[in-house]
């Protein structure tokens, strides 16, 4: 795996897939391995999807100093990555958690970034929260699904303060569009993938500043597209169209039948979405 400096001198290392304009991808979790996010879908058949590993999580080096962990912080990671591969703008995408390191960075570096896509993302930096009711919208689709019964119980008694490993085992295909093998398979390999120490810093306090955030949001010059799932408990549709409400230039697209990692849903889909959103003559701007 090719590897850069971050500004600390922390080695970080990223994934290559496909040819063409590049992509700089953002992994969720927060502070998983980006291995989770593979190409996307077959996004690579469109752009160069350039996936890095945040400190401390896959391939990349723990830092000597664990606060970096820090949301805020991490912008420096993705601006070094930016300076790495020599672009003077790039696209850029942030899963979930994720999004909210894009969304820093791009109201940060705003000439830095040329199209911006977040993916079932989460809301901290902006310092919007799902609802109950915004919740039951989607889980009530998912009432005639087998293991439904179980799921629900488990989640109304986590909204009770009764949260425990199993309970989370059991709202897991609240999280995916089919809850079929590859969805197990994909939702089994997390617990080896993210560093509890890195998660446990990531939203820390001072990391998230969500009037700041917000205020220059809408003077963000580019465009932004918002991709929800229809079924996903973690980032419901209705909670993504309310971060759409502070970007002026955001298209809000909602995949039917997706969860929180539409690529696996349907990758076809997902793929043809974005690649469109980011077919635009507006180049990313290699240096």
């Amino acid at each position: 795996m090719p590897t850069f400096a971050a500004p600390d001198g922390t080695t970080l290392a990223y994934r290559i897939f496909g040819d063409g304009s590049p992509l700089v991808c953002l992994a969720g979790g927060p502070m998983r391995d980006s291995a989770y996010l593979g190409d996307l879908g077959g996004l690579s058949a469109h752009r160069m999807v350039i996936v890095p590993d945040l400190r401390g999580t896959g391939r990349s080096a723990v830092p000597s100093d664990v606060t970096s962990y820090r949301c805020d912080r991490l912008v420096g990671d993705v601006e070094a990555l930016r300076q790495h591969l020599g672009l003077t703008r790039m696209d850029l995408l942030g899963h979930s958690a994720g999004a909210n390191l894009a969304i820093l960075h791009a109201t940060r570096h705003p000439e830095r970034v040329g199209r911006l896509v977040l993916v079932t993302p989460s809301t901290r930096a902006v310092g919007l929260e799902a609802t109950a009711t915004l919740r039951e919208e989607v889980t009530r689709i998912r009432a005639a699904e087998p293991w439904y019964p179980a799921a629900a119980e488990a989640l109304e008694s986590m909204v009770a303060g009764w949260v425990s490993p199993e309970a989370w085992q059991a709202i897991a295909p609240f999280f995916y569009g089919r809850w079929d093998t590859a969805a197990q398979e994909h939702q089994a390999a997390e617990a080896c993938q993210r560093n509890e120490e890195a998660v446990q810093t990531f939203g820390a306090e001072g990391a998230f500043d969500p009037s700041a955030t917000r205020a220059a949001l809408v003077s963000h010059p580019g465009p932004v597209l918002l991709l929800a799932g229809e079924v996903d408990l973690a980032a419901p549709p209705g909670l993504v169209a309310q971060l759409g409400e502070l970007v002026p230039h955001a298209e809000l697209v909602v995949q039917p039948r997706a969860g929180h990692y539409p690529w696996l849903d349907d990758a076809e889909a997902f793929s043809a979405t974005v690649a469109a959103f980011l077919a635009d003559p507006q180049p990313s701007g290699e240096a």
